[in-house]
């Protein structure tokens, strides 16, 4: 479904004809947004078993319709609107409010990047070592398998970069790290045999190891908690940030 919303506009002259000449220019314009999605998607899917396309012109705040409307979809996808990396740092209360209260995965894409992407490039899946990762997980897999690529599995034993310090086992921690990983990613694989999966454990902010492999990365997906059991890593940091930042199109999962 493409949906284009006319938020309302209030003005201030009180000429009854301006109001409805306005009114009139914001339907045309949505009627030509959604025309011009319309063709953008059937070029990128062609004719060949494309699926059905539904349209729709909706009226009311942007964001609180939207994320309405995501109750009865299984993803949601917002675009960036090629504001760089300084207005995507922002993201903008429409991004924003979809990365918060959406009721389904939210994809977020960056349309200041290249806009064909290296069809070989590998699926990058953060795992934070919660149950709510399942999902991303499962997400991930299937994307993988859908694209025919290399799948990136990425965790973070520790937030910060380890030094060595008297009395401290990092190789225990390590190790814990590496389970949770094996963990995680156990029955996916037997699940999906045709996907390879390459593990990544780092001692950093997991934040910072996506940014940094999103550039190498067709496409990153994260889950929507983090270990501490807040209520998401979409109000806590990993995900915002990689949402913010990542150079590849973004899937955040949220805790189902």
């Amino acid at each position: 479904t493409l949906m284009h919303v006319i938020a309302p506009v209030e003005v201030t002259w009180p000429v009854t004809y301006l109001q409805s000449s306005f009114d009139e220019w914001q339907e045309e314009n949505g009627a030509q947004v959604i025309e011009q999605a319309r063709k953008t998607f059937q070029e990128s899917v062609g004719t060949a078993d494309a699926p059905a396309v539904h349209t729709t012109v909706e009226h009311g705040p942007i964001a609180s319709t939207l994320v309405t409307a995501t109750a009865d979809a299984w993803m949601v996808v917002a675009g960036t609107r090629g504001m760089g990396v300084i207005g995507r740092a922002l993201l903008g209360s429409i991004s924003n409010g979809l990365l918060h209260y959406a009721h389904c995965p939210v994809a977020i894409v960056p349309t200041d990047e290249a806009q064909n992407p290296d069809p070989a490039a590998p699926v990058l899946l953060g795992i934070d070592g919660s149950p709510a990762s399942d999902g991303a997980t499962s997400l991930a897999f299937d994307e993988a398998s859908r694209r025919g690529v290399e799948l990136i599995a990425l965790h973070a034993w520790s937030d910060n970069r380890v030094f060595p310090l008297v009395g401290v086992d990092w190789q225990k921690y390590e190790e814990e790290g590496h389970e949770v990983l094996a963990e995680r990613l156990a029955g996916w694989q037997e699940q999906y045999p045709d996907v390879r999966v390459k593990r990544r454990l780092v001692a950093d902010q997991p934040a910072h190891w996506l940014l940094d492999e999103s550039s190498q990365a067709q496409l990153v997906v994260v889950g929507s908690r983090g270990r501490g059991g807040f209520k998401g890593m979409l109000l806590g940091s990993v995900a915002t940030k990689v949402a913010q930042g990542a150079k590849a199109p973004v899937i955040v999962v949220r805790e189902s």
